[in-house]
């Protein structure tokens, strides 16, 4: 044990876990740093990776006691795509939609180029649990990183796992991640040509180096969201990128829990924060049956890691309220002017010069390709603990997780879908969140208003193929005797290029949606599923929001498109055409849908059939 100390060794030994401390010694062996520190879940571990977090410049000190600022390198500011691989072996077959690698060559290149990565530079080793502690859902999770940037993260995202991995006796079934920011030039990672981020499925690990930015580096986060996908579809569990809700309607005491997946930009958080409600989680879930009858669901989670453009008390008054009162958290890559944060779209005016991501800014700086430099980069963030919510559901670290109910699956769409329908049946409920399509927008590369399938709004992170992703799901529900009713939602509808919904409208979709659980509601049966009569929606509109429904409104909204729909069913049959081994459930689903639009047109003699003629 020649790179462990007798502290270090110590602190390990108290896991009763070989395996765990070979890893640290086989990683001290390559790295090489210059020391080694072992978390365990006591304060003063913490309070260390806190202190030393701002003595080494990971994170800058602001006015308001508890907050600090991170910067990224400048060309370091979102998820590495390219350089992010899935390491397989060669008899694999994954969607060409994928990025993968083979295991072996992998493994060579990225442990060659992490060799020496934390010279002069000291180890952190921490454990964490991916979900409540002593639970069934819970996953453990070990990093090691030369971060204490992405240590502090962790410490606020995730809860401490010191004891769960001493409930492991021995075993090595737990996450394993192991980051180095690598050289640093400025406080930043110099060598971004070599940053690689890869995902090693066979041995639960994800090996990065050379990055900052919390999504290449912070490997609990998306990193965790693969691998336990991976395990998943293994095993008898969906692990999915959605929100956890609890939905309550006024006077009626009850809490409803819903999930919800949603691409970005398509009301992921604006619906998981919707003013009277609670909220358990907003980015990852894992969930189980419960005695065959329900599904249950926790948030893996304990903080938020949330883009901060465009928050402000306005529009985000329960994030907003954290961000502006003494506590602890982070915020990376916005603008420091006097020792307070700035950021687009806050809701007052921003500086005219300060300290950002870029370094030394004044308004109008261009970088080095003749750019205009932001007063904050668009993927700016701040990191809370999610307890520090006014609006936080007590069940946030219930070892059962909630029961859930429903689920949501929403997208940009401008000119097809209606504002929220529920499915037919669980599989139908399935070929919805498996075409959630939607339109790129301007923080999206290239052409804005292109329709981009992004199933169940987990295409980026699947290390499995299609066919596998949507069998489990197919499964998961067959085993529930009460699977969770699976509904549609669609903000983004236009009449003459303006919005048909305000902000505050999805609160009724949602409100509908609770009210069809608890079978208060009748629908109208479509080949899309199921939508609302006028008269609740009417009722809905007046008692939530005090404002008038009209049948206009609800005759544009909810009308079927039948030529766009047809021609939305002509694009998923092609997208998924090149995948392997899709479900028969899957095709049948779309063949009746197409038969029955074309019914339906053939009956009326038209193209748009309003909601009042069915």
């Amino acid at each position: 044990m020649t790179h462990l100390d007798g502290n270090t060794l110590q602190r390990l030994n108290q896991l009763k876990n070989d395996h765990i401390v070979a890893i640290v010694e086989t990683y001290a062996e390559l790295l090489q740093p210059s020391s080694i520190k072992v978390i365990t879940d006591q304060e003063e571990d913490f309070k260390y990776i806190r202190e030393k977090a701002i003595e080494v410049g990971d994170e800058i000190p602001l006015d308001i006691p508890g907050h600090t600022v991170h910067f990224d390198g400048y060309y370091d500011q979102a998820r590495d795509v390219k350089n992010t691989k899935i390491l397989i072996n060669k008899d694999v077959v994954l969607s060409d939609r994928l990025n993968t690698m083979d295991r072996d060559e992998g493994l060579r290149e990225v442990l060659d180029i992490m060799k020496g990565a934390m010279r002069g530079k000291e180890m952190v080793v921490c454990f964490f649990a991916l979900g409540p502690v002593n639970s069934r859902f819970t996953q453990c999770a070990m990093q090691i990183t030369d971060s204490f940037y992405i240590a502090h993260s962790e410490d606020i995202l995730y809860r401490n796992g010191f004891q769960e991995f001493k409930r492991l006796q021995g075993s090595d079934n737990f996450f394993l991640f192991v980051h180095s920011a690598g050289q640093l030039e400025n406080k930043v990672s110099k060598n971004i040509d070599k940053r690689r981020i890869y995902i090693d499925l066979l041995g639960n690990k994800v090996l990065s180096v050379n990055n900052q930015y919390a999504g290449n580096s912070l490997g609990l986060k998306k990193h965790a969201l693969r691998l336990a996908i991976y395990k998943a579809n293994k095993q008898d569990w969906l692990t999915e990128h959605m929100f956890i809700m609890g939905v309550r309607p006024a006077e009626k005491k009850r809490t409803t829990y819903f999930c919800g997946a949603y691409p970005s930009a398509s009301g992921k958080t604006s619906t998981a924060m919707i003013p009277g409600q609670t909220v358990v989680g907003d980015d990852i879930v894992y969930i189980r049956d419960h005695k065959k009858a329900y599904a249950h669901a926790v948030n893996i989670e304990s903080g938020i890691f949330g883009i901060i453009q465009d928050v402000n008390p306005r529009d985000d008054p329960f994030i907003h309220h954290v961000l502006v009162t003494p506590r602890e958290l982070i915020f990376s890559n916005v603008l420091i002017h006097e020792g307070k944060p700035y950021w687009k779209g806050m809701g007052i005016p921003c500086p005219e010069s300060g300290r950002n991501h870029f370094g030394d800014w004044t308004k109008g700086i261009r970088d080095e390709n003749g750019n205009i430099v932001p007063v904050s980069h668009p993927n700016a963030r701040y990191t809370i603990r999610i307890r520090d919510l006014q609006n936080i559901d007590p069940n946030l670290n219930n070892p059962d997780g909630v029961r859930v109910e429903g689920i949501f699956y929403g997208g940009r769409d401008s000119d097809t879908n209606v504002p929220i329908h529920e499915s037919l049946s669980w599989e139908h409920g399935v070929f919805i969140g498996a075409t959630i399509e939607s339109e790129t927008t301007f923080a999206t590369l290239g052409e804005t208003g292109v329709p981009k399938f992004n199933p169940m709004a987990n295409l980026d992170f699947l290390v499995v193929s299609l066919g596998e992703y949507l069998s489990n799901h197919y499964k998961f529900g067959a085993r529930l005797k009460h699977p969770p009713r699976i509904f549609a939602t669609n903000y983004f509808l236009k009449i003459d290029e303006t919005y048909c919904n305000e902000k505050v409208d999805k609160k009724i979709w949602v409100l509908w949606a609770e009210g069809r659980v608890h079978k208060e509601y009748d629908a109208i049966k479509t080949p899309i599923g199921f939508i609302p009569h006028y008269e609740d929606l009417k009722l809905l509109f007046q008692d939530v929001l005090n404002r008038i429904y009209t049948k206009e409104q609800y005759a544009y909204q909810f009308s079927l498109r039948i030529g766009k729909l047809l021609k939305k069913l002509e694009r998923i049959e092609k997208f998924y055409s090149t995948e392997h081994e899709i479900p028969e459930e899957f095709w049948n689903t779309l063949q009746n849908s197409r038969k029955e639009l074309f019914q339906m047109r053939g009956k009326f003699g038209k193209d748009t059939i309003s909601p009042f003629e069915l």
